[in-house]
């Protein structure tokens, strides 16, 4: 196994993000969040992801996850404080994915141990320096039960891990829909992320039509060498940002945690669907 710090930092996401992940897409989840009033899957999602931030309106939130068309995130915020207060949907999203992960790793509750054990030193004190995302997240409490410590783990790690892909891509001179078209033209269907995130059909084109006059699509619509090679920068860039946390780590130290993370990713992608908007593999094992 390669286990550079940022190969590593690859490999993990691959294995934390599904942890993370049930706390938008399993039943229990979004359960929470609507028997609180939070009715549809966006006003939870918003709302429970933006909580750490405070009570803000969409700009913050529009730079912050980088990919959502500004008028989605503008239908849902600031509306939704009306509805659940941030610290409420931080006890919303705690309770939903602890929930979801109760079922989705039950007979694993040693693992899940061991796993927050491992995570949990991984995640504690990261560097929240330009990351708002991380830094929020990291300024809450590690709740006191297993199941609860690993997911807010894995909600640091992986937002860690987002602030720097953002960065990256900010780099690269992409804008928020920029980069799902160029995504969309190499591997993931324009289905998987237009609408999920909200850009109309006029944006979507506009952003074709400023990715073509980069060279980074050709007149058909597919990526270049140019746009595939912008990505596979980004991408690298977005590792080597992310490999802080497993620098201490040796090779069998990572081994063995791949091996502890693997049958609990694998549990919890079933929560999801393949391909998704993410962008995340399937986990195998």
């Amino acid at each position: 196994m390669n286990t550079s710090a940022a190969t590593t930092a690859r490999t993990m996401w691959a294995l934390y993000e599904p942890i993370h992940a049930v706390a938008y897409f399993a039943p229990e989840a979004r359960a929470a969040y609507e028997d609180a009033g939070l009715r549809g899957f966006w006003r939870g999602y918003f709302a429970g992801r933006a909580a750490p931030l405070g009570p803000v309106g969409p700009e913050p939130v529009v730079a912050a996850f980088f990919s959502f068309a500004p008028a989605m995130v503008a239908r849902a915020l600031p509306d939704i404080w009306s509805l659940a207060a941030p610290e409420r949907a931080l006890e919303l999203r705690r309770a939903g994915a602890a929930a979801a992960l109760a079922r989705l790793l039950a007979g694993h509750e040693r693992e899940v141990e061991r796993a927050a054990e491992a995570l949990v030193p991984r995640a504690a004190g990261l560097d929240g320096s330009g990351r708002p995302l991380a830094a929020a997240n990291g300024a809450l409490d590690f709740p006191d039960k297993p199941v609860e410590r690993l997911w807010h783990a894995t909600t640091l790690l992986r937002e860690h891990r987002g602030d720097g892909h953002v960065a990256a891509l900010v780099a690269a001179g992409l804008d928020g829909c920029e980069a799902l078209v160029l995504r969309s033209a190499m591997d993931l269907l324009r289905t998987e992320l237009q609408p999920h995130r909200g850009w109309t059909d006029q944006e979507w084109e506009a952003a074709t039509r400023r990715l073509t006059d980069r060279g980074l699509l050709a007149p058909d619509g597919a990526a270049t060498e140019a746009g595939h090679e912008l990505l596979r920068t980004a991408e690298t860039a977005t590792d080597r940002a992310a490999e802080r946390p497993w620098r201490p780590l040796g090779p069998e130290e990572v081994t063995a945690l791949v091996r502890l993370l693997t049958p609990l990713a694998t549990a919890c992608a079933t929560a999801l669907r393949f391909p998704n908007p993410i962008g995340l593999p399937k986990p195998t094992g």
